[in-house]
């Protein structure tokens, strides 16, 4: 029996696009016109946040009618 994979904490922008359901291009511009977050630096690498990601997908990163990040 194979042990399970440890869900990410961060993700590149491929995978990050991924979890949107998008190319990573649109990803991108998303990024880039603000609509969501920027990546951190993790040791000269570009990652995002996944959980921060999901919350944003779900809804929960509203605080009182604008984003937050």
């Amino acid at each position: 029996m194979m042990a399970a994979r440890p869900a990410p904490l961060f993700a590149d922008d491929k995978t990050a696009a991924e979890l949107f359901c998008m190319k990573r291009a649109e990803f991108r511009r998303l990024v880039d016109a603000g609509h969501l977050p920027a990546p951190r630096d993790l040791g000269g690498l570009e990652r995002w946040d996944v959980e921060q990601l999901q919350k944003i997908a779900r809804g929960d990163a509203m605080d009182g009618g604008g984003m937050q990040w």
